[in-house]
């Protein structure tokens, strides 16, 4: 899928607030792959802005880890090792199982209700003949974030957007790849379980539930062989948005 059909035009005058939020929203959704390169050029010209706010946005991003500008001055989207992943992936079981089980105890009807929206539009995309990928990651994060924003603790929702923003582009591979995960909806049941713990204000099988779905997508990307052993250097991605980085 190309930059344009993920991206909305912007008018507003704030443009590098903007531009920062749509670039950092597609990462931490895993719309963008690990070792895809990005052009300033072409993104200004799918945002409808110039190259400026691109550029601060762009720099931002790099600051957070979330993207890396290489040796040949190209930005791209990093790759992860085993050992990153694994790290990562115990820090995000214990910060957001933490945030789930407090979101069982603060959760009120709007936020239940909204998290159950989220839930059924997941469910509805995974029943589709042919799951769209993208659509499934963004459902996949709306519905996790929904979870998280209902404990009502900032502080812990700014270090778990922290988390995706460095896992994010890996995180939901088997949802892009068509895995057997999703042939087997995996996600889906560990988010039945979730949404009925919440219901219930069960916050240990709630938790329960989140670390289970946590554990089941790691186990399957560290088995699929897409992360890079330390040292690597990253293959040049298929299908890339851009191959340069335009000034």
């Amino acid at each position: 899928m190309e930059l344009a059909d993920l991206v909305t035009p912007l008018k507003r005058q704030t443009l590098s607030a903007n531009v920062y939020d749509q670039l950092r929203d597609l990462v931490m959704s895993g719309q963008m792959m690990p070792g895809e390169q990005i052009s300033l050029r072409s993104a200004a010209a799918a945002l409808g802005v110039s190259v400026m706010p691109v550029r601060e946005a762009m720099q931002r991003l790099v600051a957070e880890q979330a993207l890396e500008l290489t040796p040949s001055r190209t930005l791209r989207v990093p790759r992860m090792t085993p050992a990153q992943f694994k790290e990562i992936t115990v820090i995000r079981t214990n910060l957001e199982g933490l945030a789930t089980e407090a979101a069982a105890a603060a959760v009120g009807t709007v936020a239940l209700r909204e998290i159950a929206e989220r839930h059924d539009a997941f469910v509805a995309e995974m029943k589709a003949a042919s799951p769209d990928g993208s659509r499934l990651v963004t459902f996949n994060k709306e519905f996790h974030f929904a979870v998280y924003a209902a404990a009502d603790m900032p502080m812990l929702l700014q270090m778990i957007e922290a988390l995706w923003l460095r896992i994010g582009p890996i995180l939901n591979y088997d949802l892009r790849a068509g895995s057997r995960r999703v042939g087997e909806k995996v996600a889906v049941s560990h988010h039945a379980a979730l949404l009925a713990a919440l219901k219930r204000r069960d916050g240990a099988k709630a938790r329960a539930a989140l670390e289970g779905d946590i554990r089941s997508a790691a186990e399957f990307i560290l088995s699929a062989g897409v992360l890079v052993a330390e040292g690597a250097s990253a293959p040049a991605p298929a299908g890339g948005r851009d191959q340069s980085v335009g000034s």
